[in-house]
């Protein structure tokens, strides 16, 4: 028996979100190899520098897991971009405070991802420009917020959302 599959409805945005994703996630990690610091680094050093904040209230802006949080402290520590320090409120957290030369990295990483963004939104025309950006603000603002419940895990590679 020869079935034919059903017509769509609608266009895959699944699918197009996720390859959108995950091409300018590509773009974003060759633009910043010449920083030393992965985007991932950059948009923990960024969240960092808006306001005194843990690792937990950082890790939930960047996107990141607890350990993978862990891991990107540790190796911003390292670099010397950061340091964590206890929290005056509550000493149990941690407040990781960027470094003179993460102050830098922020900067400069700022330039290469409003760059790459800049080129990627230059292939609209200018007059799609605006009107992209708003309506997919307003989707991860609206129906797009927050993940649904679901009795299966949905597995997901984890990005910043700078």
């Amino acid at each position: 028996m020869t079935t034919s599959r059903p017509a769509r409805q609608f266009r895959d945005v699944s699918g197009l979100l996720d390859h959108a994703s995950h091409v300018l996630a590509t773009r974003m990690a060759a633009a910043f190899t010449g920083l030393g610091i992965t985007p991932r680094a950059y948009s923990v050093l960024f969240h960092a520098m808006e306001a005194e904040r843990t690792q937990i209230q950082l890790a939930e802006l960047a996107d990141l897991d607890k350990t993978t949080m862990v891991v990107t402290v540790d190796e911003l520590e390292r670099a010397g971009l950061a340091e964590r320090r206890p929290s005056a409120t509550d000493r149990r957290a941690r407040i990781v405070s960027v470094t003179e030369a993460g102050e830098r990295a922020v900067e400069r990483g700022t330039e290469i991802a409003d760059r790459v963004h800049r080129e990627v939104l230059e292939s609209l025309p200018d007059a799609e420009r605006a009107v992209f950006v708003s309506a997919l603000s307003r989707l991860v603002e609206g129906p797009l917020a927050e993940p649904v419940e679901s009795e299966r895990t949905i597995r997901r590679a984890r990005r910043s959302r700078s």
